[in-house]
């Protein structure tokens, strides 16, 4: 069963783990990075964040490899590709993972916020507010680790990612932070894992339907996102002092 014995009892203890696993890991693939911060005796509590997008078969892949009852929290804003809700069932029941959890917009704030579906054409900000940032925030108040999937090459706002971090109090472990897309396709293909149907038509990275277009050739893996906006992270990943800045 997924339990840690004990939690990390501070920020200070977070930073202060997050330099010493840095250190510990420096030269490490993925698995051993997601073995670290599994380890029983860190007592942490974990979970994973997964867009279920382009890229996350590999992530979730090594997640399943260690442990297939890692909660896996996915961000159902209502606005998603059909595909990628196919993907989502399809890539779960592949890899065995038994905790995939639904998080959804609060009702009544999006009765009030949103009611039309169609926050996105006048405040992206707010729209990715109402239907990730806050459910997000909710649904991982238990953890006090997460594991994500980003990249350093996936943009200039990664470019300078760890594999270990702490934001706003919770340790964001990065075990793919040094891939880039070919360390992924060789992932994918050695283990014969399904991808994700939009790839193919070239979606390079996917959100919300409404938000994403495929990628041009020369363009980095995140310009299809919120293309024509200023605009290039939904803010999960950015942190208070950073969301407000």
């Amino acid at each position: 069963m997924w339990q840690r014995r004990r939690a990390v009892s501070n920020d200070r203890d977070l930073d202060a783990l997050a330099d010493r696993l840095n250190r510990e890991t420096a030269g490490k693939d993925a698995s051993e990075i997601v073995k670290a911060a599994l380890d029983p005796a860190l007592g942490l509590r974990v979970g994973a964040i997964s867009s279920f997008g382009a890229e996350s078969a590999a992530l979730l892949d090594i997640i399943a490899g260690e442990d297939k009852t890692v909660p896996v929290v996915f961000l159902e804003t209502g606005q998603h590709f059909l595909q990628t809700l196919s993907y989502r069932t399809q890539l779960t029941k592949a890899l065995g993972l038994t905790d995939v959890r639904l998080v959804t917009p609060d009702a009544g704030e999006k009765a009030t916020l949103d009611a039309r579906d169609d926050l996105w054409k006048t405040d992206a900000d707010a729209c990715c507010d109402l239907r990730k940032v806050g459910p997000l925030a909710r649904a991982t108040a238990e953890f006090n680790a997460l594991i994500t999937g980003r990249k350093r090459y996936q943009s200039a706002t990664r470019a300078k990612l760890k594999p270990f971090e702490v934001l706003d109090g919770v340790l964001r472990i990065n075990p793919l932070a040094n891939w880039d897309a070919d360390d992924v396709e060789a992932w994918l293909e050695e283990n014969e894992l399904p991808r994700h149907p939009l790839v193919e038509q070239g979606y390079a990275s996917i959100g919300c339907w409404p938000c994403t277009r495929a990628v041009q050739d020369g363009e980095d893996a995140r310009a299809g996102r919120w293309s024509g906006m200023d605009k290039v992270e939904c803010g999960i990943h950015l942190g208070q002092r950073q969301a407000a800045a």
